[in-house]
């Protein structure tokens, strides 16, 4: 009898782990790294939700919209988080996400509309270097410059495409001269944005593609202030990273109640410190200290999306023409 029952528990608790809902959700390495806003974003969901959290690193930002149009109808993905709005018009062409009901009080730089994705975040891109050596103050100055840079693939990054729409949004018909003075200063192009860091890290260029936020990571996390970002008389252009429901979704409650929980507080209060990116909605306990530290750009560029998918090709087509020669 006591086997019997130790059979049966054992049922009883197979069968309670099968009917546990699983939500998975395609997003960017880093945020499903230890350090990144995963675990912490995983543990506090599966505390409200009574469901199975599946974060599924996809590569970059760029590379996650790539995925998901391979796998179409067919994915596995029941919410995307990590796109930014130079990919949402492309995105919605695809016909794969469906439209959301989460309101907020966003503390965005630009107001927020978009009837299909969720922002969760946002920043501006920048050339981190270390503070004590000295950083040009614009494009022109860089490349004219011997500082070494790392920079993303916009075909698979968005900071990468970030680059791209920061540069054609300064200069529009003179972005090709600029990729061509910069040309010499490129070490390499990595794939994603943790490559790249690394190697800034790591002593192999000067400079790194990067956001204004990332030296308060240095700051806070190690408390270390060697860290910089170039303040660009240009201005610099913004990213604001969002999340979208697959329409083909088997859990679309749960997504949904995803969505709505991300601009929640339990969520946005773990973006400061762990994606380093300023939070979509101010949480209750306000930013971190040390934020108040970073550059604030005096002038901030952004295409609209659809301004973005239009130039996007074209730019993307000066950039390989300019760096293949």
């Amino acid at each position: 009898m006591k086997h019997l029952a130790f059979a049966a528990g054992l049922l009883g608790a197979s069968a309670a782990f099968a009917e546990t809902p699983e939500l998975t959700v395609y997003t960017y390495d880093s945020f499903v790294s230890d350090w990144g806003p995963g675990p912490a974003v995983e543990k506090a969901f599966e505390a409200v939700c009574g469901c199975d959290l599946k974060l599924v690193g996809a590569g970059d930002g760029a590379a996650l919209l790539a995925r998901v149009k391979l796998e179409g109808e067919r994915s596995d993905a029941d919410v995307v988080l990590g796109l930014d709005t130079n990919l949402t018009a492309a995105a919605k062409q695809t016909g794969l996400f469906a439209e959301h009901a989460v309101s907020a009080e966003y503390a965005l730089p630009v107001e927020w509309n978009d009837a299909t994705f969720v922002p969760y975040d946002w920043g501006y891109f920048a050339f981190v270097h270390n503070a004590d050596a000295a950083a040009p103050a614009d494009f022109r100055a860089l490349a004219a410059s011997d500082k070494k840079i790392v920079i993303q693939d916009p075909r698979s990054s968005t900071p990468g495409l970030g680059l791209l729409m920061w540069v054609k949004a300064a200069y529009g018909d003179e972005a090709p001269e600029i990729w061509t003075g910069l040309s010499d200063n490129i070490v390499t192009v990595t794939k994603g944005w943790s490559e790249a860091y690394g190697m800034f890290l790591e002593g192999e260029a000067d400079m790194v593609l990067s956001y204004t936020t990332s030296p308060a990571y240095h700051l806070i996390a190690e408390e270390d202030g060697s860290k910089s970002a170039a303040a660009f008389d240009e201005g610099h252009y913004m990213q604001v990273e969002v999340a979208g429901k697959l329409a083909n979704t088997d859990q679309p409650e749960l997504a949904d109640q995803f969505l709505a929980f991300m601009v929640s507080d339990a969520f946005q209060s773990i973006i400061p410190t762990t994606n380093w990116m300023y939070p979509a909605v101010t949480p209750a306990a306000g930013l971190p200290e040390g934020f108040e530290t970073l550059i604030a750009p005096e002038k901030s560029l952004l295409l609209s999306e659809t301004e973005a998918a239009e130039l996007r090709d074209a730019a993307l087509g000066e950039w390989l023409d300019t760096l293949s020669q």
